[in-house]
């Protein structure tokens, strides 16, 4: 955040370059701020409708002088031009301050209000909403920090029975979803960082420009999203926002950081939440809060794609991950053979040995994958009973995690990482021993942050085919598509959309 007036001028200018509608100054941040000069420089220069906000240190903010000082400044500010002045609800409840706002013609009075803690029961959020709406605010703000994803909820609802043009929406990651389904329930007002100035739980205004594009959200949107712990590092948003409108389908696709799937499916169990994704770690435990599960799925023990039936609401299990992940190597091997001048023939697996690393939803699909195409398969997992478990539904073999870094594969065998070993932030890890990985001759990630793991790249050091997780992701996603549309995939679109922004 800006600590010099001059760069919050710069920053207006940028935020204006990436897409805002309006700009949120931070008076409290600046450093010795000094109202009656550098008020005026600020909203000579802004090139966007401004909000003002001089947040004191008792509401969270940096200001800790004299309160009446502060309050001439927003004064002063209002005075000069201001669109918008934010006033906490404390100050806000006094009347003589409002009056003394309201005589500007210009000026529109943001009453906030940061709630400590979660979100607030629906009864305390009604009285905390009358209370605010009681001070004569042109707009209300309120500010959780929701310990539950599920907690949103109230805040859609709180959305759309608001009177008053409303903002309400949660801090930090799992409050990333409030922001983002904001226009959809109703809200007056999205917030997002400048891009390079990232703030977990916001939006980039990058991404809500090509990404979201939230101007296309509306009350009959259909709410997708990838149910997963941790959530940051998904592309799924990149990916299938863009493709829903390329095919003229009303929805949606946001990240959910769920922390307990009982209570995530309890509470959004509306048509409206129409579709999910399943990520780590839930692959295997969401088939309990499945009605029906497809067979392939069934088989494998694992579910990444969810739809809630229209006609009944009831929740269908589907596995995509399968045939994405094992069709990725395929195609590899066989464009190589093609390169080689050599037959690529069909069952370019069968009887090779196929190392699976991890018995998770990921692991399975790839092993069972691998199993439906002849494949030796060897199983190392960290947990030995789910790795025995997996092995004996492939007809494979088990071995300990720990007996990973010696393991000596035999030529031609294929490695699959089906962990988050080497995913995003902790890039500098690989799943095996690096002097191994000459052995195999296709070495394939399921990690697609980033998309050239380091994995892959001593790999591809030692000579061996290389497959990123990104292909895997590509196909999969392919495959959702279709089960949350109804659609049949526009698969050159999507490749295009991965290529220029994985």
């Amino acid at each position: 955040m800006a600590e010099s007036v001059e760069q919050m001028v710069k920053d207006m200018y940028e935020a204006k370059a990436q897409g805002a509608d309006v700009v949120e100054v931070r008076l409290d941040h600046i450093n010795n701020f000094k109202p009656q000069e550098e008020l005026e420089i600020i909203l000579k220069n802004k090139p966007l409708p401004v909000i003002i906000v001089y947040r004191p240190k008792w509401a969270g903010g940096q200001y800790e002088g004299d309160d009446n000082s502060r309050l001439e400044a927003l004064c002063l500010a209002s005075d000069l031009g201001a669109d918008y002045i934010d006033l906490e609800l404390k100050v806000a409840s006094d009347q003589m301050m409002t009056q003394k706002l309201n005589r500007s013609c210009i000026t529109e009075v943001i009453v906030s209000h940061h709630v400590n803690g979660g979100v607030p029961s629906d009864e305390e959020l009604r009285e905390l909403v009358k209370s605010m709406k009681a001070t004569g605010a042109d707009i209300i703000k309120l500010i959780a920090n929701a310990s539950d994803i599920t907690e949103l909820a109230r805040m859609f609802q709180l959305l759309s029975y608001s009177q008053v043009p409303t903002l309400a929406y949660s801090e930090g990651e799992r409050g990333l979803m409030s922001q983002l389904l904001c226009p959809k329930f109703g809200g007056a007002l999205i917030y997002a960082s400048i891009n390079g100035n990232s703030v977990p739980g916001l939006p980039t205004l990058d991404s809500l420009r090509h990404a979201y594009k939230l101007e296309y959200v509306n009350s009959d949107t259909k709410v997708f999203g990838l149910i997963s712990k941790p959530v940051g590092h998904s592309k799924g948003p990149i990916l299938h926002n863009p493709t829903f409108r390329h095919a003229n389908f009303n929805g949606i696709y946001v990240p959910m950081f769920v922390d307990d799937l009982k209570k995530f499916f309890s509470v959004y169990s509306s048509p409206e939440f129409a579709g999910f994704s399943v990520g780590f770690p839930y692959k295997e435990a969401v088939i309990e809060f499945c009605d029906e599960v497809h067979p392939l799925a069934q088989a494998i023990g694992a579910v990444n794609t969810i739809i809630r039936r229209p006609s009944d609401g009831k929740l269908i299990g589907y596995n995509t991950d399968c045939e994405a992940a094992i069709t990725a190597i395929e195609d590899s091997l066989k464009e190589q053979r093609r390169i080689d001048g050599k037959a690529a023939f069909s069952t370019v697996l069968s009887g090779r040995l196929f190392v699976v690393v991890g018995a998770g939803g990921a692991g399975r699909a790839l092993a069972f994958g691998a199993k439906s195409r002849g494949a030796r398969i060897v199983i190392f997992d960290v947990d030995e009973e789910r790795a025995r478990s997996l092995a004996t539904a492939v007809s494979g073999e088990a071995r300990r995690y720990e007996e990973l870094v010696n393991f000596q594969p035999e030529k031609g065998a294929i490695l699959a990482n089906a962990t988050p070993v080497g995913m995003h932030p902790n890039t500098d890890r690989i799943p095996v021993s690096e002097a191994t990985l000459g052995d195999y001759e296709v070495v394939f990630d399921a990690v697609y942050t980033p998309r050239k793991t380091r994995l892959l790249k001593d790999a591809e050091a030692a000579g061996a085919i290389t497959v990123s997780g990104v292909e895997m992701f590509l196909k999969q996603a392919i495959g959702q598509f279709n089960i949350f549309t109804g659609k049949e995939a526009p698969k050159e679109f999507m490749r295009k959309i991965v290529l220029s922004k994985f």
